[in-house]
């Protein structure tokens, strides 16, 4: 038997990922964790089987391609600029602040200039997969801070391509070129770049649609399937041979120009398998590189990098936030959530390792920084409730850190209560969440003459709303003040648009308590919160289960009934 090196690492590897993958997953870790630890024991480091690293490395470079093209797949400029108020100035500048300051780590511990910048960088960079699993664990992924946080990692996804376009250009620069040289080398570059984009997005982002549904005509889910692969693979591999750019580049252009068309979904759902699988062989590869005893040999380095990925990282981020207007609990969210580094951490120090832009030990430093700091994420967030506890008990210091939102909320909510005076013989509903469902539901009550007072908070939403001549309240419907200043006490209905259940039962007891008489509607996830909410008097509930039960039973019933009668015309 012969040249079995691929069948072995998909194997042993694959088997080792499985087994602590499961094991990460049952301590409620990332099994990102699991994988890398995976890595580490099939890797030339540790004793046992030593799988090729090379061949490792080629399958990763597939999981890369798969893993950018998943990321451009779902790139939806509306739910950045929702919020851009806050991600985009504030992603900026905390990538800004983190990489200048790990600059200055990595020269304090003897390394250069270039590396500095790209391990800078690295731990300014958070891992997507990690935020939006620990978000959706603890039910914050549908919410405004949920919102802002995955706005904040748009932004630093954005930032993160762009880095790895411009890191061959910063390599020329550090090679020792002459300058001339150097911004010739940088034009030519910059102007394959541009004619990267102008081909991909607006010549071949014209041909795809008009493939993929010719090909999706023929009704055979391999050839779609084929098809997806083939653009992503011969995109990206185009992107490399043809611009010199990389292929992550490549494969995030062809996921953008996919996602527009008709047939997106089905080609997430197609392409989803293979990207987890191929996701974790590059998770897999990125162990193999981790020496474990690089970690005895350079704890004063990996001390000062974890540190800047937890300490600092957490705090410039939540100091951003607050100065931007939004509560310390949206803040300490962003923050916690951003505190952890992973796979765009991984793709910078990968290309720059391949471009001797950094050395082994700053690989190293990473890859151990991203398993810490993964390991501990889903635990520093049980640390949100109590850390915004603590903080309300010291009046001086809450007041410090909400200064600005109350600022913001102080002006809007002057606005609206003026606004309120104007149509004070209208009766009143209080809409908490101006999600879809509460731009939905506004829209009724001002068609049945009913005036919607919007609770919601996001600075953004309220700040607009109230420009375009609608009262909106910015802040916390739960809180007594703030529902006073919407009108509770002459409101006649309250809709809580938002399906988180703790949030609702808060809202709903201070709000009878306000006024006994209003017509609570609520909106809620699960049915086993039905007794909870009658329970505290809520007048009717719309339980997302029950609705999406309703419509297919709709759905099925129309379709038996039009299959009957067909059947009887025959």
């Amino acid at each position: 038997m012969h040249h079995l090196e691929i069948i072995e690492i998909l194997a042993i590897g694959l088997l080792a990922a499985l087994v602590l993958g499961f094991v990460s997953h049952r301590l409620k870790l990332s099994p990102i964790v699991g994988y890398l630890l995976a890595g580490i024991i099939v890797g030339p480091h540790t004793p046992g089987f030593v799988a090729d690293p090379n061949l490792a490395g080629q399958l990763a470079e597939v999981g890369v391609i798969l893993l950018m093209f998943g990321v451009g797949l779902h790139f939806d400029l509306t739910d950045l600029l929702s919020v851009k108020g806050i991600a985009v100035p504030g992603a900026i500048v905390q990538s800004l602040i983190v990489t200048v300051l790990g600059t200055f780590v990595a020269l304090a511990f003897g390394l250069s200039v270039g590396t500095g910048m790209v391990l800078g960088l690295a731990l300014a960079v958070s891992s997507t997969v990690v935020m939006v699993r620990c978000l959706s664990d603890n039910r914050l992924l549908d919410t405004v801070h949920g919102h802002v946080a995955v706005g904040w990692l748009i932004v630093q996804d954005i930032l993160t391509v762009l880095a790895l376009v411009l890191l061959p250009m910063v390599t020329i620069s550090f090679v020792g070129e002459e300058k001339g040289a150097v911004l010739t080398s940088l034009g030519i570059a910059v102007g394959k770049l541009v004619a990267l984009g102008v081909l991909i997005l607006p010549v071949v982002g014209k041909i795809v649609p008009w493939l993929l549904s010719h090909v999706a005509r023929s009704r055979s889910r391999e050839l779609f399937t084929l098809t997806i692969l083939v653009l992503a693979f011969l995109i990206a591999a185009g992107s490399a041979m043809i611009f010199n750019a990389s292929v992550a580049l490549g494969a995030f252009l062809a996921g953008m120009v996919v996602g527009k068309t008709r047939v997106s979904h089905q080609a997430a759902a197609d392409i989803l398998p293979m990207r987890d699988a191929f996701a974790v062989l590059f998770f897999l590869s990125i162990g193999m590189l981790l020496d474990p005893g690089f970690l005895l040999m350079h704890p004063g380095l990996i001390a000062a990098c974890f540190s800047m990925i937890v300490v600092v990282k957490t705090l410039v981020s939540c100091l951003l936030v607050l100065v931007l207007g939004y509560s310390v609990r949206t803040a300490l969210t962003v923050a916690i959530g951003l505190a952890q580094i992973g796979e765009f951490s991984f793709l910078l120090s990968q290309q720059a390792q391949s471009l001797n832009l950094m050395p082994q030990e700053g690989f190293s430093v990473v890859v151990t920084c991203a398993l810490i700091s993964i390991t501990l994420n889903p635990l520093l967030f049980k640390a949100v409730d109590p850390v915004e506890n603590w903080l309300r008990g010291k009046k001086r210091l809450w007041g410090l850190l909400n200064y600005q939102a109350e600022m913001k909320a102080r002006s809007a909510n002057i606005q609206t209560q003026t606004n309120l005076l104007r149509h004070n013989k209208k009766p009143l509903a209080i809409v908490i969440g101006y999600g879809p469902v509460g731009q939905r539901v506004s829209t009724i009550l001002r068609e049945s003459e009913i005036q919607p007072i919007v609770v919601d908070l996001n600075v953004d939403t309220v700040s607009n709303l109230v420009s375009d001549g609608h009262p909106a309240i910015y802040g916390d419907g739960s809180h007594r003040e703030i529902l006073t200043t919407a009108g509770i006490e002459r409101a006649k209905y309250l809709l809580i648009t938002v399906p988180d259940l703790t949030s609702a039962i808060a809202i709903v007891t201070t709000a009878l308590d306000l006024n006994p008489k209003i017509k609570t509607l609520v909106r809620s996830r699960f049915l086993y919160a039905k007794p909870i909410l009658e329970g505290l008097g809520v007048s009717a509930i719309s339980f997302e289960e029950e609705e999406v039960a309703r419509a297919m039973t709709e759905a099925l019933a129309s379709e038996v009934s039009n299959s009957a009668e067909q059947e009887d015309e025959w």
